[in-house]
């Protein structure tokens, strides 16, 4: 399992133009799966999003958790984290799961995070055509593979 974690200001999400998810200060977390990924997959990244400290504390060094300043995150399915580039110029998605694979795989993935966050998060919709908007702040970006836990 994929995931590219970006530290927002503002997000939103937007279906056949009908805003689905809107937060202010939180995380964007885009998750891309395959076939191997496992329950121990989900658990891992869900606590490493909630915990990662990447926010600025009262001198401004990036020591809280998205928890610690009371932010939101959304939640969206990415099955392009999983292009392989290797030949040609047109990406191949063979890594990425099918649909029947990778809905109820999304699907724990989020009650993972939300049970961890002790929040409700928003998400985008599996498989849509998405418009997601997005404030970046700092930037901060982190990719993380739970097969490639650096």
């Amino acid at each position: 399992m994929k995931v590219v974690i970006q530290r927002v200001s503002q997000a939103s999400v937007t279906v056949e133009g009908t805003k689905i998810a809107d937060i202010q200060k939180g995380l964007l977390v885009l998750v891309g799966i395959e076939d191997a990924d496992t329950q121990e997959d989900i658990d891992w990244l869900a606590g490493k999003i909630i915990k990662m400290r990447i926010f600025g504390d009262e001198n401004d060094i990036m020591n809280c958790s998205v928890q610690d300043i009371d932010g939101d995150i959304i939640v969206v399915s990415q099955f392009t984290l999983h292009a392989s580039t290797k030949k040609g110029n047109r990406p191949s998605y063979i890594k990425a799961s099918k649909p029947d694979f990778a809905i109820p795989l999304y699907e724990n993935f989020v009650r993972s995070v939300e049970k961890e966050f002790h929040k409700k998060i928003q998400t985008g919709i599996f498989g849509a055509d998405m418009k997601v908007s997005l404030l970046n702040d700092g930037p901060v970006t982190i990719v993380m593979d739970s097969k490639n836990r650096e």
